[in-house]
């Protein structure tokens, strides 16, 4: 039993620890001792042998006395710590002293004084004993746990006290698993107090350690310790040290283990008593962290859906504590209670939130929410802050748990939505947002998780506002919608959000996509299947959405949110828009077919299919085909063209079999992915899809192929040799598929080691066969068309051939006019200014660049007169070769005509290539 003097005891050996560790604390692990030392006898030597064979003997007289003489003359020996080296032989001498002890009462005291050397650091000679004697030291240190079966308290008090040591120790512990028999030492150790607190105080140190954590929950030190938390102790120390080492084992082994050791009706009893007193009856800052403490515990134990929370009454307190503040109670476990604006209590009441959307995701906890009026409670926070009013907590404070209060009604109102609708939901949070977007001055302190990114704004509470009300509309429960939509909800969403996007904010960007996206994502399930209310969403919704289509792409790459708000458009699209004919004919006039194909052709994989589900429903209107077809993006690239781009690409992807052309190869399975392949045919219930029917949804080819076939296969514009390749595919996409299906009826039938009868076998093989015939002739026709393309080459090669050689000798007999011109001019200064011309012109062609005086300026060629003995008249056809860039020159500029005017070359901005008439020069 627990008396005062045990007390008093305890205090001394806990300040004697605090003492030892203290001092000891700048002591080495392991002392390092040097020859030098060793001459000055610190590190002394003894025959360990011949004390282990004294020990050994027995029934001689007078020889407990020699025992006990050579024990003590060790204890001597050593008293300057233990060598590394005789570690094992000394740990062996201490057990055989244990040995005796039941007889011999006189060697505890040995025991004692052996056991008390432990706490000096261990000696070494050699840097490397450490790890030459890791095992013995383990073993030895191991053995300390061994001796606590021993019933002596003073002896237990001594070991645990020499264990709260250093880190080679505890290392040495990991090896030895000394962890483990502390833990089993618990359950001898029923009644005694004092040894216990030691044996919890060795526990909490070695719990510091992964591996010791991992040995003791192996060991259900878990469950052991909190059996345990409600047993007599004044001092307050054993429930301080179990919550700890309950701590350490959640955060250093695993999680999940000690979760299932403590979701047992013992321990959570345990749990809500020690939780129920201190939230009654701990008014000290130590009570109320060590309430906080415990509160965690149990929220990580209530994680588990098999902890019985409800069934030991747990779940019902923690609720009744949640709201008591707010919805008035007459239970006598809060009568008369208060919490303070205390950090600690600010902590507990967020707690408890906390506590309630985990103990909401078990539905038998639902009824418990009912009778407690958790709804209402946290409903009480939802308003806009009242000046006057004196509140319980400060300005901040009071932000900070309407926030969270928020955040848990997002979880626990979908649950309880007769209670939700009871207190007029609906109107409580659309009236809040009226706040949130309204002028009033209001200074946010924004300093909590919930509300990041709302420092001196209402973004957090608009932000939190929207979550709860989407979370409601995606119940789809019509009572709750309709109201909303009675109450002008649709059009105060679409009022928030322009006024959003009309006043940009950079600074807190990520939370206003947030926004952003949490209002398209309302309106479209408010909307969806429902013509009336997309009617009221209209042409201003139109525009909103339209407004986020053309927002830059660079953008999405951002991380911000900008894709999550571009998947928000799409589904909005989908819901609000699709199905009205004047907002389809509205989008389609403001150009919306465009922003959607722009995106489609951003080539990223996770908006395709959703943008081609779209398509496909706007196909249906007969003005779409129009605007698709119109659509022109990078390269003059047309909406078939990327269409089919995007089939190539999906087929490649999912591994289908096709040459370098694009022909198929296999024409008995000429859509085989390589799935399909790896996974083999097995005999399925006829309400489970097969493999084949699969494939249609789980990939973009049948909506790419009903696309192209509202658009007219025969009729698609912009499309190259490839593409016509894969359109032959897509084109019969429908009778493969068909095919394909078939197949795999065939060959469950098989499988099955059914015999079908003769009329059946026939149409079945009939089938395969003009699927695969289909195959074939697609092949076909796919030859054909990259033949005819090959041809097609091959005489666009010789026009361009032809173009080259005449071109050719357009330039022969320009050069050979040229040089006539050269050789009929007898002036030398005429004569020398046009050869410097000309080796101007053939240096530039060097470097493929026409130069800068190619095309003749006066000032070239002043004194070029074009006087010539005979006094005739010379005719120039074209400019040299030479002066045009030379053979690698375009071959257009070669032809071009340069007029002569005023006995000079002037320089032309566009000739067209004809025969132009033939200038003279006067002489």
């Amino acid at each position: 039993m627990w008396t005062e003097e045990a007390a008093a005891t305890a205090k001394a050996w806990e300040s004697g620890f605090r003492n030892k560790s203290s001092s000891s604390s700048q002591i080495p692990v392991v002392g390092v001792v040097t020859e030098d030392d060793e001459a000055q006898g610190v590190f002394k030597s003894m025959d360990l042998n011949h004390v282990i064979k004294l020990l050994e003997e027995t029934d001689k007289d007078g020889l407990e006395e020699k025992q006990l003489k050579f024990v003590k003359k060790l204890v001597q020996c050593f008293q300057n710590g233990l060598p590394l080296r005789d570690l094992a032989q000394i740990f062996k001498i201490l057990n055989l002293c244990a040995g005796k002890i039941k007889n011999q009462p006189r060697f505890v005291e040995s025991a004692y004084d052996i056991i008390k050397l432990c706490g000096l650091p261990f000696l070494k000679k050699k840097v490397s004993d450490e790890i030459t004697y890791a095992e013995d030291t383990a073993n030895s240190i191991a053995l300390l746990g061994d001796l606590m079966k021993i019933p002596s308290s003073e002896l237990r008090i001594q070991i645990c006290y020499q264990q709260a040591s250093s880190s080679y120790k505890i290392q040495m512990a990991e090896v030895g698993g000394l962890a483990k028999t502390m833990v089993q030492s618990i359950t001898l150790l029923e009644n005694q107090l004092v040894e216990k607190l030691w044996v919890l105080k060795v526990l909490q140190h070695l719990s510091t350690s992964e591996v010791n954590c991992t040995i003791m929950m192996k060991a259900q030190a878990a469950s052991g310790i909190c059996t345990h938390l409600n047993d007599p102790d004044p001092s307050g120390q054993l429930l301080f040290r179990s919550s700890e080492i309950l701590w350490n084992l959640l955060e250093k082994s695993s999680k999940e283990e000690v979760i299932q050791q403590l979701s047992n009706l013992e321990c959570l009893l345990a749990l809500k008593e020690v939780f129920t007193n201190l939230f009654m009856r701990g008014f000290s800052h130590y009570d109320r962290q060590l309430r906080n403490d415990i509160l965690v515990i149990t929220t990580i134990i209530a994680q588990n859906p098999e902890a019985p929370m409800i069934e030991c009454g747990f779940a019902k307190d923690l609720i009744l504590f949640a709201t008591f503040n707010e919805v008035k109670s007459q239970n006598l476990l809060v009568k008369g209670l208060k919490l303070s604006n205390s950090y600690e209590d600010f902590e507990l009441k967020k707690l408890l939130f906390n506590v309630i959307v985990i103990l909401c995701k078990d539905l038998p906890t639902v009824q418990l929410l009912i009778d407690g009026k958790v709804i209402l409670a946290l409903f009480t926070y939802v308003k806009k802050p009242e000046k006057q009013k004196i509140m319980d907590w400060s300005a901040a404070q009071h932000e900070e748990l309407q926030l969270h209060a928020i955040a848990t009604l997002s979880s626990v109102a979908p649950l309880l939505i007769e209670e939700y609708m009871s207190c007029q939901g609906n109107a409580r949070v659309l009236a809040f947002l009226e706040w949130c977007e309204s002028e009033d001055p209001f200074f946010s302190h924004g300093n909590s998780f919930h509300g990041t990114g709302g420092r001196g704004n209402k973004f957090a509470q608009m932000r939190y506002s929207l979550r709860l009300l989407r979370a409601m509309v995606y119940l789809e429960d019509e009572t709750v919608n309709t109201d909303l939509c009675e109450k002008g909800t649709i059009q105060q969403m679409i009022g928030i959000f322009k006024n959003i996007i009309s006043k940009p904010n950079e600074k807190e960007e990520a939370i206003v996509l947030e926004i952003q996206s949490d209002i398209l994502l309302i309106l479209s399930g408010l909307c969806e299947n429902h013509i009336q209310r997309k009617e009221i969403f209209g042409t201003e919704g139109v525009d909103m959405v339209l407004h986020v289509m053309k927002t830059d792409p660079r953008k999405l790459q951002s991380g911000l949110g900008y894709n999550v708000l571009l998947f928000s458009t799409l589904d909005s699209i989908w819901c609000c828009i699709l199905g009205c004919y004047p907002s389809e004919d509205y989008f389609l006039e403001k150009e919306g077919i465009f922003l959607l194909l722009d995106v489609l052709a951003l080539n990223q994989k996770k908006f395709c299919n959703l943008i081609l589900g779209i398509m496909v429903e706007f196909c249906d209107n007969p003005k779409t085909a129009a605007h698709v077809n119109a659509w022109q993006g990078k390269k003059d690239q047309t909406a078939a063209s990327l269409l089919i781009k995007l089939w190539r690409r999906e087929e490649k992807e999912l591994g289908v079999k096709r040459d370098k052309n694009g022909k198929i190869i296999d024409t008995k399975k000429p859509l085989f992915t390589s799935f399909q392949e790896e996974h083999k045919i097995i005999p399925l219930p006829a309400n489970c899809p097969s493999i084949a029917v699969m494939d249609v949804s789980e990939n973009i080819r049948a909506k790419i192929y009903a696309i192209l076939g509202k658009l007219d296969f025969e009729n698609l514009p912009g499309l190259s040799a490839e593409d016509f390749v894969t359109l032959c595919i897509i084109h019969r996409y429908l009778d493969f598929k068909i095919g394909e299906i078939w197949n795999e009826i065939y060959e469950e039938i098989k499988l099955e080691k059914l015999r079908p009868v003769t009329i059946d076998k026939k149409a079945l093989e009939a089938i395969t066969t003009a699927s695969e015939n289909v195959g074939k002739m697609v092949a076909s026709l796919q030859s054909e068309i990259i033949e005819s393309q090959e041809r097609q080459d091959v005489q666009n090669e010789q026009k361009v051939y032809a173009k080259i050689q005449a071109t050719h000798k357009q330039r022969e007999l320009a050069n050979k006019s040229w040089e006539n011109f050269l050789a009929r001019t007898s002036n030398a200064k005429t004569l020398k200014k046009a050869k410097r011309l000309q080796e101007k012109a053939i240096e530039a062609s060097r470097y493929h660049k026409r130069p800068q005086n190619a095309v003749f300026h006066q000032t070239d060629i002043k004194g070029l007169n074009t006087t010539v003995p005979s006094g005739g008249v010379v005719t120039v056809e074209s400019t040299p070769a030479r002066l045009v860039g030379g053979p690698l020159a375009d071959t257009a500029i070669a032809l071009k005509k340069l007029p002569i005017r005023g006995g000079a070359l002037q320089r032309v901005k566009a000739v067209e290539i004809v025969d132009a008439p033939k200038k003279s020069i006067p002489t």
